[in-house]
């Protein structure tokens, strides 16, 4: 049996930085986390689309909205001490017509009450920024937004958890517990405190120790198309008005920290929760409750699932994502959009008793186990100050 001060489950970005966190505060104690994969970034964290967004979509009662202003600038400094790469290209928002142009005034307010740089500009403005743009009379210029590469982020943070003496077990998936003792693959965890941040797997784990009952992760699939074009093609990210109804922010023009750049995402819903290709990873009792679910939202919920999953599922037709792209930027072709990237899979918390999605970050816990059910984008950009934040929660947390 192996006995630690602090064992967290999960070796994403938030389960990183959560260790980093409190070693920083117990320097004395011992912080182990488990993951339960051969390396670190398989999921989430590793396949995210590498956006370091500036904190403008948020209402301003949102954790999203408090955390992703900081954790910009926070990510943003984390990359250049390290000095690895960082595109720091910007975002415009765009609007298609005249209908759009409220909602960008929306977006502007929500910058303006959570400090973040946000410029409501021209269309000549924003074409002087990027020359491909298409928008109607206005747009947005968000200078703060960023790019960077997930992965090697990740691996950064790893070595930093592993130079301050925090203990990093790969391939212990958690199995099963009994109050604060823990069975992993192959150990036995006696543990003080349990953090979990599990990112797919949060909901099951949360379960086990009698929390998040009313929730249950609901995966969407994310796929964006890569572009032949040279790198350099575009200046910066172009985002579209999203609709603030869900959490997702629809087609857009992604540039990566290299500068090439791709579109994207889709939003669909997965049958499973590791379905990132073909039948790989396939669970059959994943399935079946996705599916009850899944036909229980076709009925009824708050966010119509019925007409989302149909116009995502249609986003598998290459020619239709590179359609939806066009209103963007000029020169968008489906020749130059031929290979998919890695697809990506959203852990996103449904309620099962409102039959909705979670639009902010969840969590639960007590004085003896802590649970980040919902941290989802932009968790990767909040992950530094969020962790701090999830931190304190624990520590004000009544203990038994």
């Amino acid at each position: 049996m192996k006995t630690v001060d602090y064992l967290i489950i999960g070796g994403g970005i938030i389960g990183i930085t959560m260790a980093l966190a409190l070693k920083r505060r117990h320097p004395a104690s011992s912080v182990c986390v488990i993951d339960k994969e051969a390396r670190l970034g398989m999921h989430g964290s590793g396949r995210n689309s590498g956006v370091i967004h500036s904190g403008f979509y948020y209402s301003a009662n949102s954790l999203k909205a408090r955390f992703t202003r900081d954790g910009n600038r926070a990510l943003k400094e984390f990359i250049r001490e390290r000095k690895l790469l960082l595109n720091e290209c910007g975002k415009l928002v765009i609007a298609k017509d005249e209908s759009e142009l409220p909602v960008l005034d929306e977006l502007l307010q929500r910058g303006s009450v959570n400090g973040v740089e946000l410029y409501k500009i021209s269309a000549e403005e924003a074409r002087e920024i990027e020359p491909r743009v298409k928008t109607y009379r206005n747009a947005l210029w968000s200078p703060s937004t960023a790019t960077a590469d997930p992965v090697i982020v990740l691996e950064a943070f790893r070595q930093e958890a592993e130079d301050r003496g925090i203990e990093l077990l790969m391939g212990e998936a958690f199995e099963q517990c009994d109050g604060n003792r823990v069975w992993s693959t192959s150990e036995v965890f006696d543990a003080g405190y349990v953090v979990n941040a599990a990112g797919l797997y949060a909901d099951r784990i949360a379960h086990a120790f009698g929390f998040g009952k009313q929730y249950m992760i609901f995966p969407f699939k994310g796929l964006y198309l890569k572009s032949t074009e040279p790198a350099g093609s575009f200046r910066t990210n172009i985002y579209p008005v999203p609709d603030l109804r869900n959490p997702f922010l629809g087609v857009h023009v992604t540039v990566t920290v290299d500068g090439h750049h791709k579109i994207g995402p889709t939003a669909i819903p997965a049958f499973w929760r590791e379905q990132y290709k073909g039948f790989g990873n396939f669970a059959w009792h994943e399935l079946f409750q996705i599916m009850i679910q899944g036909s229980q939202l076709m009925v009824h919920s708050d966010f119509d699932f019925r007409r989302l999953a149909y116009e995502e599922l249609r986003k598998y037709q290459r020619s239709h994502l590179v359609a939806l792209s066009q209103p963007l930027a000029t020169g968008l072709k489906p020749e130059t959009f031929t290979q998919w990237g890695p697809s990506g899979i959203r852990a996103q918390l449904l309620n099962l008793k409102t039959k909705s999605l979670e639009m902010d970050f969840v969590y639960e816990g007590d004085g003896r186990s802590f649970h980040i059910l919902n941290s989802v984008s932009p968790g990767w950009t909040c992950s530094i100050p969020f962790s701090e934040y999830l931190v304190d929660q624990m520590e004000a947390a009544p203990r038994a």
